[in-house]
């Protein structure tokens, strides 16, 4: 498995602590995140859409595997637990000065 960037496994820690603000902080002020479908555009939304699917709901993140797409895109592989969503998906992200610009959750 490939090491990840600093950003990423901030992103996995975080979520594991649960760092609500630390979270946030990850992603670009115009950041995206794409839960299977639903968009959710800049810091405002993207706290929003951690406390309802993330942190909100004690989500803990397992790294099961992690490949570089290009350039600042990864794709890993996460297995999620918790009080939501429980299960394996794949996170798409695009990564932009050491911060996270776009987050793409796919179905398994």
């Amino acid at each position: 498995m490939a090491k990840i960037p600093a950003p990423l496994q901030a992103f996995i820690d975080t979520t594991n602590q649960g760092d609500s603000d630390a979270f946030v902080a990850l992603f670009t002020p115009d950041g995206v995140i794409n839960d299977w479908g639903n968009e959710y555009h800049g810091t405002e939304e993207i706290s929003h859409w951690n406390q309802t699917d993330n942190i909100g709901k004690q989500s803990q993140f397992t790294l099961q595997d992690a490949q570089s797409l290009a350039p600042d895109q990864w794709r890993l592989m996460i297995k999620v637990a918790g009080n939501g969503f429980n299960g394996v998906s794949p996170f798409n992200f695009t990564l932009a000065d050491d911060q996270i610009k776009s987050m793409v959750i796919l179905p398994n």
